[in-house]
């Protein structure tokens, strides 16, 4: 009797100990060695891009001792967040906040229905409006051109060009010029310019080699070179194919300027822009960025599915 009174005491002290830890852990959290961003967001129900926003961290490089916030910085204004989930959408979102959809959009300066996992969404107070109508912004640590361009509804190319930038490098405490008004007439303005502008963006790269994980004209992985191109016509998507099938709206029949889905392995894996008449443009792993034809035999026992970013 007195053994098993024992073992339940130890079994309570344990219980009692992973209960301190979770509760010590619940503003910060300190890395171990084996953890990821996406491990540490899992178990604490967070998405990897509010630790990366919340900590100022510039990549997904974490290190044994270094402490994590877990809570969003405390805010004095009345503006409400909400991150998107998988499976969401706009209609979902505002309906979940009492919005229209209108609205919503308005209050976070976006063009098109467009969101993906992660994201950011302002739901109250209107701040992410006022932050897009702001003529200039300065440089914070963790900042890049990809994540000051989206914030504003910017292009990294309509930012670059903004601020007469001849590569991606900044620094912190720089101010950059992020009204778009200088480059309104360079946005295209209708469905059909848009989808002119990006086959062209698509065609400078033809020849890239291809690279796992490449994201820039040096070389690209197929996810990457989407990212790019659609980025640099105004028009944000995630980074990766399966993100990107989640984000994007599923439609009946391709059409120019639609995003081509295949199964190159398990789920949506491989994608590219669809030109017309079966073509498709894409980085291939063993051809790197080139036009290829849907009807072959191995895109066509592949193929998943068409969706719109536009």
């Amino acid at each position: 009797m007195r053994k098993q009174l024992l073992t339940m005491a130890a079994t309570a002290g344990l219980f009692l100990a992973l209960q301190g830890n979770a509760s010590a852990h619940e503003n910060t959290y300190e890395v171990r060695s084996g953890d990821t961003l996406w491990k540490i967001a899992q178990v604490n129900n967070l998405s990897v891009n509010q630790i990366i926003e919340w900590n100022n961290i510039s990549s997904s490089t974490i290190y044994p001792g270094q402490n994590l916030s877990l809570l969003a910085p405390h805010s004095h204004d009345q503006t409400a967040t909400y991150t998107v989930q998988n499976g969401d959408g706009l209609w979902g979102i505002a309906r979940k906040f009492n919005l229209s959809v209108g609205e919503l959009k308005n209050l976070n300066g976006l063009n098109t229905d467009t969101i993906y996992p992660g994201q950011k969404l302002v739901v109250k107070g209107g701040q992410a409006s006022s932050a897009n109508s702001s003529t200039t912004y300065t440089v914070q640590s963790g900042d890049s051109l990809w994540m000051i361009a989206t914030r504003h509804n910017l292009s990294v190319s309509q930012l670059k060009s903004l601020n007469n930038l001849s590569s991606d490098a900044i620094f912190v405490g720089q101010v950059l010029k992020v009204s778009n008004t200088a480059v309104s007439s360079q946005t295209p303005s209708t469905n059909t310019s848009k989808v002119d502008v990006l086959i062209a963006e698509a065609k400078k790269y033809i020849g890239v080699p291809y690279k796992w994980g490449g994201s820039t004209p040096a070389a690209f992985d197929c996810s990457g070179y989407l990212n790019y191109v659609f980025n640099n016509v105004g028009i944000s998507i995630p980074r990766t194919v399966a993100t990107i099938w989640d984000a994007t709206k599923p439609v009946s029949t391709p059409k120019v300027g639609n995003i081509v889905f295949f199964n190159t392995s398990s789920g949506p894996s491989h994608a590219g822009i669809y030109l017309g008449d079966n073509q498709f443009i894409h980085s291939g792993s063993s051809t790197g960025v080139t036009i290829s034809d849907m009807s072959l035999s191995y895109w066509k026992t592949r193929y998943l599915g068409v969706r719109t970013a536009l």
